[in-house]
């Protein structure tokens, strides 16, 4: 942990990550939209909301079922994006005063969720009590967010970045909400960026919604893995550091056999990754993204160009290291040409290996 941070307002007023740019991350957005809306049987009559709700990726499948959606996004640039296919969306950071105002407003969401964003807020306790404030009496709060169980067990160190302040187990916000007054009833186990929870949530005098034993369950295995003590945290130390010189030697062999290596992808993730391991443009050539608001630019420390996707075939790279390993099922099948020239994509992460 550090002392010193990236504000908020210099990460997220102006962001660069645009969720609807993953065929894979819409899937899932749809498959919750239709899951949640049978589960809770949502209709014209509820009100949903969306923390960080980017622009528009999942909220617009509620708008297309003619529930009432509205997104909170403290992003302008990507909002706009959001407004655009109908994503009703104010431009705000989500804590406990735009909770009363939202109250006072009469917005009091059946469903109230967020994707990827509890990790990325510095004054949780503000953000948690804004939840619980704003929630309808027998409403329902989902979360995900990736589990610290599965970045340990797949060193799945480069996902530690600035954006994100925290990394949470089902132990630390089962007892986190219970102090502000929410209960966790029910949790899955998903495998969106590299092994997520999703936890349900409601107020803790709401009979509604039962408890399943799926969270005694995870809050075992937790347990049993030692994440309520310091041994293990130790122990994933020494495994990121075996990780790291396992893929420097890769791509050492690899250049010192004339061979080309480009990247795939400039996620938040790939940054860590590349500073830690001192990757620069000396191994990889250049980058690519299928976001254009990358292009033209640089990898931050590293400095390695970021180009359009359209440069792997002009290239013809020997080798292409996937940043957004989480994505590579989706990015191996979009772009399986590249053994068109005995090209081969690889992934760095649990382990660096050759992904067919």
């Amino acid at each position: 942990q550090l002392q010193e941070f990236v504000a908020p307002e210099e990460i997220f007023t102006e962001y660069a990550y645009f969720s609807s740019y993953s065929d894979s991350w819409l899937r899932h957005a749809e498959k919750y939209v239709e899951m949640a809306t049978a589960r809770f049987g949502l209709n014209e009559k509820s009100q949903v909301i969306e923390l960080a709700s980017n622009d528009g990726y999942l909220l617009q499948y509620f708008v297309r079922a003619g529930i009432p959606a509205l997104g909170i996004e403290p992003a302008a640039n990507v909002a706009e994006v959001a407004e655009k296919v109908g994503v009703p969306t104010e431009v705000r950071f989500f804590g406990v005063e735009f909770a009363e105002e939202l109250v006072a407003r009469g917005k009091r969401p059946d469903l109230l969720l967020g994707n990827n964003v509890l990790a990325q807020v510095p004054d949780l306790r503000g953000f948690v009590e804004g939840m619980k404030i704003v929630l309808a009496p027998e409403g329902v709060i989902t979360l995900e967010f990736p589990h610290l169980l599965r970045l340990m067990q797949e060193n799945q160190f480069d996902t530690i970045y600035h954006e994100h302040f925290s990394y949470f187990s089902l132990l630390t916000i089962d007892s986190f909400f219970a102090s502000v007054g929410l209960k966790v009833f029910d949790v899955e186990e998903l495998a969106s960026h590299g092994g997520s929870l999703r936890v349900f949530a409601r107020h803790e005098d709401c009979s509604a919604h039962p408890m399943t034993d799926a969270v005694a369950k995870v809050l075992a295995d937790e347990k049993q893995a030692g994440l309520d003590g310091l041994e293990a945290y130790a122990a994933f130390g020494e495994q990121v550091k075996e990780t790291k010189r396992r893929l420097l030697e890769y791509l050492i062999r690899a250049r010192d056999a004339g061979k080309t290596i480009a990247g795939y992808g400039a996620p938040g993730k790939g940054n860590t990754l590349l500073n830690y391991c001192g990757i620069g443009p000396d191994l990889l050539d250049f980058t690519v993204d299928r976001n254009p608001y990358k292009h033209g630019r640089f990898t931050p420390g590293t400095r390695i160009p970021i180009h359009p996707v359209e440069k792997l075939r002009e290239a013809k790279p020997d080798i292409v290291l996937i940043l957004p390993w989480n994505l590579a099922d989706e990015i191996t099948k979009q772009h399986a040409y590249i053994s068109e020239w005995g090209g081969q994509f690889i992934v760095p992460i649990p382990r660096v290996q050759v992904v067919s």
